[in-house]
């Protein structure tokens, strides 16, 4: 009696296969920009970042002050011109805590579609790396704050103004961008859509009340 003649189609179960394997890759792409799209980046340990809110903070006093700050802002530049020295003042006095919050919403107004991101990233950078020199880098990212639709400055410009904060132990980071993921979590995590954004005391006002605000703070 002959064999049975096989019916089995191996062009069906090959494509089959395929088509099982094309399916995989494309879920684990899925996957892992997902997981690209939500990780958090690297935290910065230092003894001035608050863990759980990812301020940079300055001062011990009762009252918070908390500021949410874009280095391609404009108005965020001319925030700093009306009350940083004021709030960087009271909290050297230890009359407010300052909790300054690198943001990034303007990547958009660079050419680079970066710098947002890179000069928040290097606050942290400056921060993690000389605790003692992060307000004077801060005062000159402003002092040096390029114009919207720019390039803005690069990482070395970056690191050129933190060495002269003092702060040169924070080029690597700044270079290698260590910080600026972070900074892009933070912005989501505290939902800023527009800046300066200030909050007293946990509450966020409105900017047409911050002087009114401040003056019953800082007189």
């Amino acid at each position: 009696m002959a064999a049975a003649k096989s019916n089995t189609n191996w062009f069906v179960i090959g494509v089959s296969a395929a088509v099982v394997v094309v399916l995989a890759v494309l879920a684990f792409v899925v996957v892992f920009l997902n997981n690209q799209a939500t990780d958090p980046g690297t935290a910065p340990q230092s003894s001035i970042v608050n863990e759980e809110t990812g301020a940079i903070s300055f001062g011990s006093g009762e009252d918070e002050i908390d500021t949410y700050v874009d280095f391609m802002c404009p108005v965020c530049g001319q925030f700093e011109d009306a009350y940083g020295e004021q709030l960087q003042a009271a909290a050297a006095d230890d009359k407010i805590t300052l909790n300054i919050h690198p943001v990034s919403i303007l990547n958009r107004l660079s050419t680079t579609g970066e710098f947002s991101s890179l000069s928040a990233g290097s606050m942290y950078c400056v921060a993690a790396e000389a605790p003692d020199a992060t307000l004077d880098y801060f005062n000159l990212l402003f002092a040096n704050q390029p114009e919207e639709n720019s390039a803005g400055l690069s990482a070395e410009e970056l690191s050129a103004l933190a060495e002269q904060a003092g702060a040169g132990a924070a080029a690597d980071c700044i270079a290698d961008g260590t910080y600026n993921k972070f900074a892009d979590s933070q912005t989501k995590a505290h939902e800023i859509s527009g800046t300066p954004t200030v909050e007293i005391n946990g509450t966020r006002i409105d900017n047409s009340e911050i002087a009114t605000e401040f003056a019953k703070i800082l007189g």
